[in-house]
């Protein structure tokens, strides 16, 4: 055998070369006992921080309901009057609702920076538990002043932003390229956790023990979550003491990773790469809807549908209860028929991503038309659950073009998927009126519709799930030039013998 030979035969037993790095096998395969998997336990971990994330956001939309609620009061002479714990207007609801995403959007570029340099595990943890604290402050900060209330708010969003790039340089770390879609998808599932827990959670609470023992009881909830994290979670595996040696060295083979180096962004590729503003449409579009929904369905089903508060908490959860479900389904589905050969990264993620995209366009059109107390909330559930499958989508495709630049891509991503949380509260504030009008809300919908759309056509054309030439190591580099020259060498002596033959 010539030397060419034997670096051949070594590259298909994935010594070599980075495209046969998905050939590797761990001697336990992975199983329903995921504990045994210290990556899992990340996994794990990562599902309650973001239940906490969406938990430590989405509890005002559902307390200021009762933070604003006309009560009736009857005195002891049997008068009647109403009262009111704040006289907030629709504008100022849309305006409190919004100001996290102020903080929020600020630092999301700077979060996925500094994940690539201290460690995401630091920056999400750190970003979570911050706001967690500022959480148990908000009640102190409502009572002061509107304005108070206002920069504790923003400053919350501050420190939150920092958290989907920060896990984003966590999953550039821990988890093999045939697995990202699952262990992904299981922990963005905390986030609708977290969601369907909050919603009807904040309700009870609020009714029972008053608006501010919401804030105490998911701030405190947030705080444990924050001292677990620290003690369990690791940058690397090869920081883990709890990860094996087996388990360290098949993440860091089928990652291609080969020890601490800086990372140079190639900004100017970045910025005209037609994957990576596929990614941004997409994420813009997605987070239209949600946060749309997320920051309005309370007070839509409560004004306009006529539920009590009470419900209102638990059906306003129905939706992410739906969308958490779907999100484990699609992550195993997407990883599965890639595993299969079925379809290939981009093939699943356009089609997940749009099919998604297009049907939520659907359901957003006919919540729009009907208005029905019941198939509203049908039409909103299954508009918000099939988007599990657009996460599978665009919320994993920055590893797949550019794993080693995936949190700063997060970061300046979901800094323009940041704009609607500002945007569509406020512009929601302003088209429906304190009468929660259903024409006013028909537009709302609408336009909801039309963004998702809009996504769908440009992800569709733009996006790829294949690594970028931009983003390639030199290693990769040198590796890919090396089996060109391999395959050249090899056809070149077919040709030789088959010249030699026919003479």
């Amino acid at each position: 055998m010539t030397d060419l030979e034997s670096m051949k035969a070594d590259k298909h037993n994935g010594h070599h070369s980075y495209h046969n790095n998905h050939d590797l096998v761990e001697s336990e395969p992975l199983t329903w006992r995921f504990w045994r998997k210290q990556r899992y336990i990340v996994v794990l971990m990562a599902f309650f921080g973001f239940f906490n994330v969406y938990s430590l956001r989405v509890n005002l939309s559902v307390a200021i309901v009762a933070m604003t609620e006309n009560r009736t009061v009857h005195d002891a002479d049997g008068n009647i009057s109403y009262e009111q714990d704040f006289p907030w207007d629709s504008k100022q609801r849309g305006l409190i609702l919004s100001s996290f995403f102020y903080g929020y959007i600020f630092t999301q570029f700077l979060g996925g920076y500094i994940g690539t340099k201290v460690g995401g595990n630091l920056v999400f943890g750190l970003g979570i538990g911050t706001t967690a604290i500022l959480t148990l402050l908000t009640p102190l900060a409502a009572r002061h002043s509107l304005e108070m209330f206002l920069a504790v708010r923003i400053i919350e969003g501050v420190f939150e932003g920092v958290t989907f790039p920060g896990i984003h340089a966590v999953w550039a770390r821990w988890s093999p390229p045939l697995e990202r879609s699952r262990m992904a998808s299981i922990a963005f599932a905390g986030n609708y956790a977290g969601t369907v827990i909050a919603m009807p959670s904040s309700g009870m609470l609020a009714s029972r023990y008053g608006w501010p023992s919401v804030f105490y009881v998911f701030g405190t909830i947030g705080v444990i979550w924050l001292i677990l994290w620290l003690l369990i979670v690791r940058a690397g595996p090869e920081k883990d003491r709890f990860c094996s040696k087996e388990e360290c060295e098949y993440i860091q083979k089928t990652i291609g990773y080969t020890g601490p180096q800086t990372i140079k962004h190639p900004w100017k590729a970045i910025f005209t790469s037609m994957a990576f503003y596929a990614i941004i449409a997409s994420h813009f579009s997605e987070n239209w809807g949600f946060y749309t929904l997320l920051t309005q369905l309370p007070s839509f089903l409560k004004d306009t549908l006529n539920f009590d508060l009470g419900k209102t908490g638990f059906l306003s959860a129905v939706p992410y209860l739906a969308m958490g479900i779907l999100l484990a389904v699609s992550g195993y589905l997407a990883d599965w028929m890639q595993v299969k050969g079925i379809w290939t990264t981009t093939q699943v993620r356009r089609n997940f991503n749009c099919g998604a995209f297009l049907a939520q366009t659907v359901f957003m059109m006919l919540t729009a038309y009907i208005m029905d107390p019941t198939w509203s909330v049908i039409f909103i559930t299954i508009a918000v659950g099939l988007g599990a499958f657009a996460w599978s989508g665009f919320a994993v495709n920055h590893l797949d073009i550019a794993p080693q630049h995936a949190s700063v891509l997060m970061g300046i991503g979901n800094t323009f998927a940041t704009i609607p949380g500002i945007v569509s509260p406020l512009l929601t504030g302003y088209i429906v009126g304190d009468s929660g009008d259903r024409y006013e809300w028909r537009l709302v919908f609408f336009i909801s519709a039309g963004i998702y759309l809009v996504g769908c056509v440009i992800y569709w054309f733009y996006a790829s799930g294949e690594l970028q030439e931009w983003a390639k190591s030199p290693e990769q580099k040198a590796a890919e030039a090396e089996e060109k020259q391999l395959q050249l060498t090899q056809t070149t002596g077919f040709i030789n013998t088959a010249a030699d033959l026919k003479e």
